[in-house]
C-alpha cells in the first residue's frame, strides 16, 4: 500500500514538473509577445528590425500576436486540459497518438511549434545565434523528454 502511494506522489510530483515548464514556456511568450505588441519597432527588446534580413513584416506587430497567442495563450490552454483531460472531439481530429489523451499530444505539438519559430528566426537573422535561441531549442527538447517519461505517457494514456 505504502509502495503505491508513493508511486501516485512520484507520478504527481512528475507532472507538475511537465507542468510549470510549459507554464514557464507560456510565461516567457506571453511577455515576448506583449512587448512586440506594445512595442512593433522592436526597441523594448533592443531587438532592431534591420538585423532581420527579408523578413516579411515590416514590424514586430504580427510576430508578436502569434508569439503571444500560439507559445502563450495555447500553453496556458494546454495546462488546464493536462490537469482536467477534457475530451475534444474537435482536437482528437488531429491527434496523432490514438492511444494517448489529446492534451499528451499537444504538448508535443508546442515543443515542435517553438523549434519551428526558434528556426524562422534564424533564417531572418541570418548572421546572428543568441543564447536563447539555443536556450529554447534545448527547452523545446526538454518538452519533449519529459513527455516521454513513463510516468508522464501512463498518465495520460487512454
Amino acid at each position: 500500500m505504502k509502495k503505491n502511494q508513493e508511486d501516485v506522489t512520484k507520478v504527481k510530483s512528475i507532472r507538475n514538473i511537465f507542468l510549470i515548464v510549459i507554464g514557464f514556456l507560456a510565461i516567457g511568450a506571453i511577455g515576448g509577445g506583449a512587448v512586440l505588441i506594445v512595442s512593433p519597432t522592436g526597441e523594448m527588446m533592443g531587438l532592431p528590425l534591420s538585423e532581420f534580413k527579408n523578413i516579411p513584416f515590416n514590424s514586430f506587430l504580427i510576430p508578436g500576436i502569434i508569439l503571444f497567442t500560439v507559445l502563450g495563450l495555447v500553453p496556458i490552454l494546454l495546462i488546464i486540459a493536462l490537469l482536467k483531460k477534457p475530451e475534444s472531439k474537435l482536437a482528437e481530429k488531429i491527434n496523432v497518438f490514438n492511444d494517448m489523451h489529446w492534451s499528451w499530444t499537444y504538448s508535443i505539438y508546442v515543443a515542435f511549434i517553438l523549434i519551428g519559430w526558434i528556426q524562422i528566426q534564424l533564417i531572418f537573422l541570418q548572421s546572428s545565434v543568441y543564447w536563447l535561441h539555443t536556450f529554447y531549442m534545448f527547452y523545446a527538447i526538454l518538452i519533449i523528454i519529459i513527455a516521454l517519461l513513463p510516468q508522464i505517457r501512463n498518465l495520460y494514456k487512454k
